[in-house]
């Protein structure tokens, strides 16, 4: 049945996690199913098939609270409220301000306000409701019923330090997993990092359910990425030491790859020339994807105009900074 369903975004970065939520939503999707989207400070609205709510809740990264849309209102609605209704059972509501947004506006009057509707037909229950009402507080006032808590627990569980084996130069395993997701890439589907490093990008996508590739020219880092792919109990698909310019014919095409290229001279490039390293990296990674499949590579600038000589097409770029001499550039590119 197909609802609209409202996420209820990290905060995070400013774009990066509501195009994760769409990119979820259409790879769980049936291939002609149409997904309206809309998104805000703070949120996106998905209009989708409900059937594959739990499959995106349980793959997602940068949202944090997820479920059906019950309305959003002026500030000057708010007697509006009055049509909400609730599945039977107790209810809480719960209020979240995004950013200082609406400051003039008193939130617990609000969630009094709404419970005093909600009241009329359900009984209130602030330790353990079976309904969590969440009025979020954008650019609206948007309401919508929790039905999905995203536990994110497990990031930190898989984070750097935590890993047996680990390199300080690793991007954050939420980050990591939201790459894989802006693919669009299915459970089954099998994701390629040919600069696996310490293998947070593959342990991210085995823990969904992927089939995962791993390579490097560091052969310590394919060690060190086979050391903690068990210490996790994930499995590895296969695995070698590669310069870039072989990948292509060692593994065939895949349905995605997903990579984070050294930056600089900490790194391991065995004396190329950084540019000339991510050029070269860009050529094999579009001749190692199939047919529409697509690609994220994170690299400290973006990339020209030129993402076709590659044979792929950039679809979107999200930058991230993380101190004042680094930003990383998430390129989200498509094989043409």
């Amino acid at each position: 049945m197909t609802d609209t369903y409202f996420f209820e975004l990290s905060g995070e970065h400013p774009s990066m996690p509501a195009a994760e939520a769409l990119a979820c939503v259409r790879a769980e999707s049936p291939p002609d199913d149409v997904i309206g989207h809309v998104s805000g400070p703070g949120y996106a609205l998905l209009r989708f098939d409900g059937n594959v709510f739990g499959n995106v809740t349980e793959r997602i990264a940068l949202t944090q609270k997820a479920g059906r849309h019950l309305g959003s209102f002026d500030i000057g609605e708010t007697d509006r409220f009055r049509n909400i209704t609730i599945p039977e059972g107790t209810f809480a509501v719960r209020a979240r301000r995004f950013e200082g947004m609406m400051r003039d506006i008193d939130s617990q009057d609000l969630v009094r306000k709404l419970g005093g509707v909600l009241s009329r037909s359900n009984d209130v229950s602030l330790k353990e409701p079976d309904t969590e009402v969440r009025i979020f507080m954008s650019d609206k006032i948007h309401i919508f019923l929790c039905d999905a808590d995203i536990d994110r627990s497990s990031f930190e569980k898989r984070k750097v330090a935590e890993r047996p084996f680990f390199s300080p130069i690793s991007i954050h395993p939420k980050f990591a997993r939201a790459s894989i997701n802006l693919t669009c890439v299915k459970k089954g589907d099998t994701v390629l990092d040919p600069f696996c490093g310490t293998g947070g990008i593959i342990m991210e996508a085995a823990s969904m359910g992927m089939r995962v590739i791993a390579s490097d020219l560091d052969e310590c880092m394919v060690t060190g990425c086979i050391e903690n792919m068990e210490h996790y109990h994930l499995r590895l698909h296969d695995s070698d030491v590669l310069d870039i310019g072989d990948v292509p014919g060692r593994f065939g095409e895949v349905d995605a790859v997903v990579t984070d290229p050294p930056y600089g001279r900490s790194a391991s490039t065995d004396g190329e020339d950084i540019v000339s390293l991510h050029r070269r990296a860009a050529v094999s990674v579009g001749r190692s994807l199939k047919k529409d499949g697509k690609a994220v590579m994170v690299l400290p600038y973006e990339l020209g105009t030129d993402a076709a000589e590659y044979g792929m097409k950039k679809d979107n770029v999200f930058v991230q900074r993380v101190h004042r001499s680094l930003s990383r550039h998430y390129h989200v590119l498509s094989r043409t």
